[in-house]
């Protein structure tokens, strides 16, 4: 299950992680959101241990949102080090968060 991540525990579980994180920013309303957020979830049990998987509720956290400039849903970013390494606007298919995600390991 993806970790959910909030304003108030981001830097802590994202910025302050030993290992890379991949976060989807996401709303109820959204339908693409909806149409990755299966992928997510099948993502955070094979990369556990390996990589932080989570998921931010955009209508919940204004303040990361603005820190990042998360203007349009679905938003993947990609963190190594506590630095956005990589991003991804829009609904992919599963392969292409993969691949990032990889790329970061």
């Amino acid at each position: 299950m993806a970790i959910e991540v909030t304003d108030s525990n981001f830097e802590e579980l994202i910025l302050n992680s030993d290992k890379p994180a991949l976060i989807d920013f996401w709303a109820e309303w959204c339908g693409p959101c909806r149409m990755i957020g299966p992928i997510v979830e099948d993502m955070s049990s094979e990369y556990d241990g390996k990589a932080v998987v989570a998921k931010l509720n955009v209508d919940e956290n204004p303040e990361v949102c603005s820190k990042y400039g998360i203007r349009n849903i679905p938003t993947v970013l990609f963190f190594k080090g506590g630095e956005v390494a990589d991003k991804q606007v829009g609904a992919v298919p599963k392969n292409i968060l993969v691949q990032k995600l990889d790329n970061l390991l």
